[in-house]
């Protein structure tokens, strides 16, 4: 079954308070656009906001207790543990020139070491109207109430954040998911670490050809030997195998890609997949990960390319990529040394028009102008 989005609604802003390397008292706050890179050097926290993403995702799947189990405790997910940070609380609001709908949840400390979703509220705020309408949800500690609420804000913000999904394409080992043959029969949809990409492209180039071609001519712009996909099912699976331009019959596999080939294959394929398939919000964390930097410069032309039709939150501290964006899509994700949490702030280009006149966003990082200096 194809998805389809109200594009019009938008994430516009998500505070999260008291979630890992976050402080409850000193809540990061996201305000997000069609693009947004958040910029920061290692351990500033980038990717435990990209985990904040992926919380979300498994809330709405009916899977937050396995989420905690999988971290390993509560005190692994509270800021500092549960002596200082009993509580993570969030807000996550999505508007269009109609209104503004607003999630609410907090998630609590409970013995011997869980953590239990306590409080869960939604909101719409029509414009035009003083009082906003609410619905106060019963959570049954374990699982969000939101999924499977009959009330029609809660169907409508449910929705909205099961089409956020985060991806990873890290592992490219010869046993990793990228690299792995896969049923045929999948879900319509790239998962989140690539495990379905050979039956996904498969997929796409049935039913999507004009979207399968624009991937096959980022691939081989990038890859230069690459000529096209050889996708055909065997026994009920398929592999990801490919053609070279030399005009032989041989056919290579999977394993015969580099780690920054078959990474730039499942990027070209999140990011140049049709609106109909698209995810509503992509967050992809580090996606330069091993990447030439002719690459990077594709794959920053591929996210703008998806930010026609979804809102793309990129974790990066890639110079190459950052250049390649306007500065006011960039966020500076820091580590407060003092408070011992992460901060973010967005740039705005009226701060830093005499800078830009010499300088490109990249420059200043270097020069700790904008801060979030590499370490």
């Amino acid at each position: 079954m194809i998805r389809r989005h109200n594009y019009s609604i938008k994430l516009q802003e998500v505070m999260i308070k008291g979630y890992k390397s976050i402080s409850y008292n000193n809540p990061v706050s996201l305000k997000l656009g069609d693009v947004n890179i958040l910029l920061g050097a290692n351990g500033a926290g980038k990717s435990n906001i990209i985990s904040f993403f992926k919380m979300i995702s498994y809330m709405m799947s009916r899977s937050f207790e396995m989420y905690v189990e999988m971290a390993g405790t509560a005190n692994s997910l509270l800021h500092y543990g549960a002596k200082r940070t009993p509580a993570i609380s969030a807000e996550l609001v999505f508007a269009d020139s109609k209104s503004i709908d607003t999630y609410q949840f907090t998630l609590s400390k409970a013995a011997p070491d869980r953590l239990i979703i306590t409080e869960e509220d939604v909101f719409r705020h029509r414009v035009g109207e003083e009082k906003a309408y609410q619905v106060v949800l019963q959570p049954d500690f374990k699982e969000s109430a939101l999924v499977g609420n009959k009330d029609r804000v809660a169907q409508s913000i449910y929705k909205m954040l099961s089409f956020c999904k985060v991806y990873q394409f890290h592992d490219s080992s010869d046993n990793g998911p990228l690299r792995m043959a896969c049923p045929v029969e999948t879900a319509n949809y790239l998962q989140s670490q690539g495990n379905n990409l050979p039956s996904f492209l498969f997929f796409l180039k049935n039913f999507f050809n004009d979207s399968y071609q624009r991937i096959v001519d980022y691939v081989s712009d990038v890859i230069p030997q690459f000529r096209d996909f050889y996708l055909e099912p065997v026994g009920g699976n398929i592999s990801l195998r490919w053609m070279d331009k030399s005009g032989s019959d041989y056919i290579f596999n999977a394993h015969q890609l580099s780690d920054g080939s078959i990474r730039f294959i499942a990027l070209a394929t999140l990011l140049l997949q049709p609106e109909k398939t698209m995810p509503r919000v992509i967050i992809i964390d580090e996606p330069e990960l091993g990447l030439h930097p002719y690459a990077v410069s594709q794959l920053a032309e591929m996210i703008k390319d998806a930010a026609i039709h979804a809102q793309v939150i990129v974790a990066s501290q890639c110079k190459d990529l950052v250049d390649n964006f306007d500065i006011e899509s960039v966020s500076v994700v820091e580590m407060d040394e003092e408070n011992k949490c992460t901060t973010v702030r967005k740039l705005n280009k009226t701060d830093y028009a005499l800078w830009l006149e010499h300088f490109s966003v990249s420059e200043l990082w270097d020069k700790n102008v904008i801060g979030g200096r590499p370490v």
